[in-house]
């Protein structure tokens, strides 16, 4: 089996979103494993050789906000968020619709403006030159990653999203 054929298979996006989201996934694989290999070590260290890993704990925070920012603009490409749908069935299909597409520009307008302010700082922090408090990892590459990752969410909220609410029917 060829990966093309594989990545058709496991996937449901079409055309190029499907190789941003095996790229977005393997980002957060990767970040998933190397935590569990990095608490392992740590915890290892610790209980045996009295000896904990420095700096464990940002290496941590780090890896934490690169594995939830890449699986952001994929949880909300499939509409894979925690919806409550109480009224569902009292209310009509069109006003459905017309609710979930206020709320895909509420959520993405806010994405947006989110990222703005979150880039702003990190302007901010990459001209003070703030590095983190142990290890003196520069912190603005971090939170421009986190940016920039909320201006993919808000895009494929507004252009997927839209199309799921149009044009998908629901289970």
């Amino acid at each position: 089996m060829t990966f093309s054929v594989w990545l058709r298979e496991h996937y449901v996006e079409k055309g190029p979103i499907v190789w941003l989201a095996f790229f977005l996934e393997l980002i957060a694989a990767l970040t998933l494993f190397l935590l569990m290999v990095l608490t392992c070590a740590d915890v290892f260290g610790r209980y045996f050789f009295n000896n904990a890993i420095d700096g464990a704990t940002e290496m941590t925070e780090m890896g934490i906000a690169i594995l939830v920012f890449a699986q952001l603009p994929i949880v909300t490409w499939r509409g894979a968020h925690v919806v409550v749908d109480i009224l569902d069935k009292s209310l009509g299909n069109r006003l459905i619709k017309f609710l979930g597409l206020v709320a895909a520009f509420f959520i993405s307008t806010s994405l947006y403006f989110l990222a703005v302010r979150i880039y702003a700082l990190a302007a901010r922090s990459m001209r003070r030159g703030e590095v983190s408090e142990y290890l003196e990892l520069p912190t603005a590459y971090i939170v421009e990653y986190i940016a920039i990752m909320s201006w993919v969410c808000a895009a494929t909220m507004i252009s997927y999203g839209v199309y799921r609410i149009l044009f998908v029917t629901r289970e």
